[in-house]
């Protein structure tokens, strides 16, 4: 993974090239981090997730598209975490 960090970095402004398990690694990460503010957030409100979250998410994913959009998949990944 320390390869695909160095691949990461842009020198000199050189174009950057992460690779897809990076990636990967990078979007479940951050969805991790999300899933901990909403679990928290239903903590403290009971209901949040269902009530509140999901919908939202489902509404940033872009969930009745056809054809997914790049842009939706990040919404997608903290979407598929809520279970």
């Amino acid at each position: 993974m320390l390869t695909a960090a160095k691949n990461a970095q842009a020198e000199g402004g050189e174009r950057m090239e992460i690779s897809s398990a990076y990636l990967a690694d990078l979007l479940i990460g951050i969805a991790k981090a999300q899933t901990a503010v909403i679990d928290a957030m239903e903590r403290a409100n009971p209901g949040f997730r269902n009530t509140h979250a999901v919908p939202l998410l489902q509404v940033a994913a872009n969930m009745r598209a056809g054809d997914p959009r790049l842009i939706d998949l990040p919404s997608r990944v903290l979407l598929r975490m809520q279970g």
